[in-house]
Formats: structure tokens, C-alpha cells, sequence
């Protein structure tokens, strides 16, 4: 039987390779992502350079979590085709695994979809994102985890309902919330200069939320897709 990261590298592999392809997800979820950007930047206009950093930290996070949420189903969607779930889950492989490929592919492609988000709302808010990079990298690295294991785990929950959309996003925002608000405070302590040594509260945080996780991904995977 093949080892854990085997399995998961080799599923993550196959997304990408799908998604190098078809361009699906990743279009689809940066083209939502950055109207989601422009309209809050109309929405919320306001003419004070104090505000703007925090409007734009919360901007950023917002798109972030609606692009994910177009992920999630269709990444599942696509096993469906086919039947190339039942084909996964009939093989002698740790379902562990599968999430864990499908986690880090999740996890690749919304980071795609953030570097253009970043970018967009940089520009629109008179934000210079740039000397920010690593800690506004290492804030979403973070968050993103967290997002993209509780969504592809409850992701696998909705494949077989109709309005999978709809279910998933009503489930996984509430218990995404608190990632939300962390990666959000503390891309706005960021913006508004505040020192890194200030910021490990975010990250511990954050790097906690992932942990948590990985781990509930991790063990109740396999009995999810039993049933």
C-alpha cells in the first residue's frame, strides 16, 4: 500500500495537472475574488487615507473566502465525473491521503488567486503591499490552510446534494469565522505599521487553526465518505 504523502502527493498532482489545463477554478475564482474587491472599494469609499488600510484588509480576506468557497465544490465536482470518486475510495490507499492531496491542491490554487487579489486591492486602496509581502504572504499562507482543509472536508459532505453551494457555504463560513476575523485584524495591524514582533499573536493563531484543522480533516475523512 502506498504511504500517506504518496497518495496525497500524487491526488494534488492530478488536480493541478487538471487545472494547468482547463484554467477552471483559478479563472472563475480570481475573476469573483477581484469584483468582490471592486465593489467594496465603491461600496465603502471613503476619502481618509487611516480608513484605507482597513477597508482593504477586511477586502482582502472577504474575496478570499467567497473565491474559496467556488473551489471547493467544483474540486469535488470533478470526481463525480465518471465515477472517479467511487474509484479513489475503492482503492488500497489511506483515505487520509486524498484529503491531503486534495487539501494542498486547494491551498495552491487560492494562493494564485491572492497574489492578483492582493495586487488589485493594493491599487485600488493606496496600499504599497509590497515591503508587506512576507508577512502578508505568511497571514494567508496560514489562513488559507485553515480554509482549505475545513472545505474540502466539508467540500466531500455536499458532493451528493443538489444545492451544494448553498449547504456548503452556509456551513463553512460560521466555522471559518474566527480565521476570518485573525487574518483580518492582523493584516490590518500590518498596514497600519504595526511591528512584527506584535503580529505573533496573529500567526500562533493562525498556525493553531491549522493544526486543529489538518487534524479533524485528518480523522474524519475517511468515515465521512463511508457514509
Amino acid at each position: 500500500m502506498p504511504g500517506l504523502f504518496t497518495v496525497a502527493y500524487e491526488v494534488c498532482r492530478k488536480d493541478l495537472k487538471i487545472e494547468a489545463r482547463t484554467r477552471e477554478i483559478a479563472t472563475t475564482g480570481t475573476f469573483f475574488a477581484v469584483l468582490v474587491a471592486i465593489l467594496a472599494s465603491i461600496a465603502f469609499y471613503i476619502d481618509d487615507p487611516k480608513a484605507k488600510p482597513w477597508l482593504g484588509a477586511g477586502t482582502i480576506w472577504i474575496s478570499v473566502f467567497f473565491a474559496s468557497a467556488l473551489s471547493f465544490g467544483r474540486v469535488w465536482q470533478r470526481e463525480r465525473e465518471e465515477s472517479a470518486l467511487v474509484g479513489l475510495l475503492v482503492a488500497p490507499i489511506p483515505r487520509a491521503g486524498i484529503f491531503l492531496g486534495k487539501t494542498v491542491g486547494v491551498v495552491a490554487i487560492v494562493t494564485a488567486v491572492e497574489l492578483v487579489v492582493v495586487a488589485v486591492v493594493g491599487l485600488l486602496f493606496s496600499i504599497d503591499v509590497a515591503p508587506l509581502a512576507l508577512p502578508l504572504g505568511g497571514l494567508l499562507l496560514l489562513g488559507t490552510i485553515a480554509i482549505a482543509a475545513i472545505g474540502t472536508l466539508f467540500g466531500v459532505m455536499t458532493v451528493r446534494t443538489r444545492a451544494r453551494d448553498l449547504v456548503l457555504a452556509s456551513v463553512l463560513f460560521p466555522l471559518l469565522s474566527p480565521v476570518l476575523m485573525t487574518g483580518a485584524k492582523g493584516t490590518r495591524e500590518l498596514f497600519v505599521g504595526a511591528p512584527l514582533s506584535e503580529m505573533r499573536d496573529y500567526f500562533v493563531l493562525l498556525g493553531a487553526f491549522d493544526v486543529v484543522a489538518l487534524a479533524f480533516g485528518i480523522a474524519l475523512f475517511g468515515a465521512l465518505v463511508e457514509d
